[in-house]
């Protein structure tokens, strides 16, 4: 990445914290920004004012890479505070991260001084695998975890459990679920979306690397292929089961549907969520040989639309509305009750919608010399519970014979911080 008109290295003894301008202390009620701190961000704010068509905001309303158009690539990641970082270094860890995150989504290394520019007898502050590769829309959005509030065990370690959203909790179990511990939970989330791969994977590992001492990285997943669009410039993309995903999902012009479906009002609460979602992150493994071996007509009775055009088994294209009552040349219904599309669709969970952008994976093969692969689930919704109520309708469809879900996680995703801020600055104010 090359940094033209970058903001100044910090001087000796200034973290990248203390170039966002903001300190907040244990016991503090406010955020004090300094007057150097206040003109290097605005170097940075400035260079988005005009950014390249390759670049995404970092400031603003609501974070980037959730109506942002679903670029090609993911790097998902989820972390752990250590148990001995206090609030005022979970702070710093949030501040030094939106620094490097801001900065990353313009196509800058993290720093100035970057992976060579700094001393040769020092670490560089950049690890140097994105040196010359544009910013490839990447987007980096951050969310607070359930026992990021309280762990585990109940403790309040940040002081911060009074602002916790009242319905932040883990999942319950669904049928369906044999979740890996080791692919479950977190206290924070990091999702890196990115048109070239290396990119994603250079954000996530510089904001691990950035995060050494105060937080550890508990588990990640790489995605590719897009199995859903958030415009309709974007083709609907296909799943590892060879079906178009994602046809209906929420598209971002949709402003009253968004406001209706994903973004948490300020009547909802906390104060501090407000333009902010809750992310559900599910990976579900892919019984690929198996379902290779269904003839189509089944594959498509399953799924309740058809393979090749993606229509709705009751006729029209892809983008005709599902006719769950139309009968088939048989006499029975089109789309039978139990397949996915009838088990996911909104007239049988109360209206409810959500907006996705998973991604397929493949982690190589098995010890059974099967593909180690599936979808990995990301769904932005207004409450956890309208996940809930549809995960519990979908988890008894003629697909579930075929998934099985080994990894799940839950967070609060704040709003976009305003310049010169750091994302999640009003839970600590």
């Amino acid at each position: 990445m090359t940094d033209p008109a970058s903001p100044e290295r910090p001087a000796a003894g200034l973290s990248r914290r203390g170039l966002l301008g903001l300190a907040l202390g244990a016991g503090a009620a406010g955020v004090a920004v300094g007057v150097g701190a206040t003109a290097a961000v605005a170097r940075v704010s400035d260079a988005q004012a005009a950014p390249r068509a390759d670049t995404q905001p970092f400031f603003g309303v609501h974070q980037s890479g959730i109506t942002t158009e679903v670029q090609d690539h993911l790097h998902f990641a989820a972390f752990d505070v250590s148990d001995t970082t206090s609030r005022e270094e979970l702070v710093e860890l949030l501040q030094d991260w939106s620094y490097a995150a801001s900065r990353m989504m313009l196509g800058l290394e993290v720093s100035a001084s970057g992976a060579v520019g700094g001393s040769p007898e020092a670490p560089p502050d950049d690890t140097g695998e994105a040196l010359g590769l544009p910013a490839s829309n990447l987007t980096i959005t951050f969310g607070f975890g359930p026992t990021l509030f309280r762990s585990a065990d109940g403790v309040d370690r940040f002081g911060i459990a009074a602002g916790a959203p009242e319905v932040l909790a883990p999942l319950p179990p669904f049928l369906g679920d044999d979740l890996d511990p080791d692919h479950t939970g977190g206290d924070l989330c990091v999702q890196a979306c990115a048109d070239d791969p290396q990119v994603a994977v250079h954000a996530v590992r510089n904001l691990s690397r950035i995060a050494f001492g105060r937080a550890r990285l508990r588990w990640s997943q790489l995605g590719f292929g897009r199995t859903s669009r958030t415009s309709a410039q974007q083709q609907t993309p296909r799943n590892l089961f060879g079906f178009k995903d994602g046809t209906a999902n929420l598209l971002a012009t949709d402003e009253e549907a968004l406001a209706e479906h994903v973004w948490v009002s300020a009547e909802d609460g906390p104060a501090w969520l407000a333009g902010g979602s809750y992310l559900v992150a599910r990976k579900i493994a892919m019984k690929i040989e198996t379902w290779d071996r269904v003839r189509l007509s089944e594959q498509e009775t399953i799924t309740g639309r058809a393979k090749g055009s993606g229509a709705p088994l009751n006729g029209g294209d892809e983008f005709t509305a599902p006719d769950f009552a139309a009968l088939s040349a048989s006499g029975g219904t089109a789309i039978d009750p139990a397949s996915h599309v009838a088990r996911a669709h909104p007239d049988h969970n109360g209206g409810i919608r959500m907006l996705r952008r998973g991604y397929n994976y493949v982690d190589g093969n098995t010890a059974l010399g099967r593909l180690d692969a599936g979808l990995f689930f990301l769904g932005y919704v207004r409450s956890p519970e309208r996940f809930i109520t549809v995960q519990k309708s979908v988890a008894t469809d003629l697909m579930m014979e075929y998934l099985l879900t080994i990894g799940s996680g839950i967070w609060a995703i704040p709003p976009a911080p305003s310049e010169g801020s750091f994302v999640g600055a009003g839970l600590f104010s």
